[in-house]
């Protein structure tokens, strides 16, 4: 399970669990749980700042690794598999872009 943290940096728990190919589980309903002290259940602004920042940082690191992936392909002579994912990084970066920019308005609100 992967923790998420509100805008000071507390760690926030938070519920439905799902995994990925390479083998961590996170959850998502950005819902903080009993024992979080940075964040109050009764903040919806702080859970959806805290939400968005995690699914930003995980949507980077997600998009590194698949660089990454994409590096060795190339490496092994696989250029078509290797263009095709960097054009899923590309998409990742735009996605992530928007996601900033959400992140910022409810900041701002």
């Amino acid at each position: 399970m992967h923790i998420i943290k509100d805008e000071n940096g507390n760690v926030c728990p938070h519920g439905h669990e799902h995994s990925h190919e390479h083998g961590h589980a996170h959850t998502h309903d950005g819902v903080c749980q009993e024992g979080c002290s940075g964040c109050e259940p009764h903040d919806p602004k702080k859970e959806n700042i805290a939400l968005l920042t995690y699914m930003l940082q995980h949507n980077e690191h997600h998009a590194a690794e698949l660089d990454q992936m994409a590096d060795k392909l190339r490496k092994a002579g696989m250029d078509t598999a290797a263009e095709q994912i960097r054009k899923a990084v590309d998409e990742f970066q735009k996605g992530n872009l928007y996601l900033s920019v959400a992140l910022a308005t409810v900041k701002e609100n």
